[in-house]
């Protein structure tokens, strides 16, 4: 992507022009703040449009609610974060580097992590679209580090074995880092 086109950013509902990409930064980093202040329960897209110096309609027109917008708070940070790129030619080391790697992505931030799993349960049709795509992003890698014999009921596994983990540590059952750590020893049994 050049530099020209790295201002236009698909989002959930349409691509962005440089200043609409602007107004969701904007927004994502105010909900990050009214989210370690008021926690998921308190966070209202009001809030949030507050703290972003921009009106409630405007943030409408980008989130259709508080699931939405920790979604794609979630999603960037996914579409960010660096695949850990191994050269390890053995595919299930690479397999548990992808699996820590998306698990702990949100583990130092208590208020982000358990709102990113009640966020991705929501039926929010703009959620249901982010949820497919961060879906797809993690099956990209998983099949990426098992290259190259990629089994798709092997993938499926892994995806279900990330998932449960996930909710699991958003209940609050575990912390993430203890959580990454159950699921390196149960996709191992996976990749057996």
């Amino acid at each position: 992507m050049s530099e020209g086109d790295s201002r236009i950013l698909e989002a959930t509902r349409r691509r962005l022009s440089g200043k609409q990409a602007d107004t969701v930064d904007k927004l994502t980093r105010a909900a990050m703040e009214v989210l370690a202040r008021e926690g998921f329960a308190g966070l209202t897209i009001r809030m949030v449009a507050g703290a972003a110096g921009v009106g409630t309609a405007t943030a409408y027109t980008y989130f259709s609610s508080k699931e939405h917008l920790v979604a794609e708070i979630f999603w960037r940070r996914l579409r960010a974060s660096e695949t850990p790129v191994s050269e390890d030619a053995d595919p299930t080391v690479r397999v548990l580097a992808e699996l820590r790697g998306i698990a702990l992505l949100v583990a130092d931030e208590q208020e982000l992590s358990g709102a990113v799993t009640s966020a991705l349960l929501g039926r929010d049709p703009d959620v249901q679209h982010l949820r497919t795509r961060i879906g797809v992003e993690i099956r990209h890698r998983l099949t990426r580090a098992l290259e190259p014999e990629t089994d798709p009921d092997t993938v499926e596994s892994l995806e279900l074995l990330y998932a449960g983990a996930l909710v699991r540590a958003g209940m609050g059952y575990e912390s993430y880092a203890d959580i990454a750590d159950r699921l390196e020893r149960a996709a191992l049994l996976v990749l057996k």
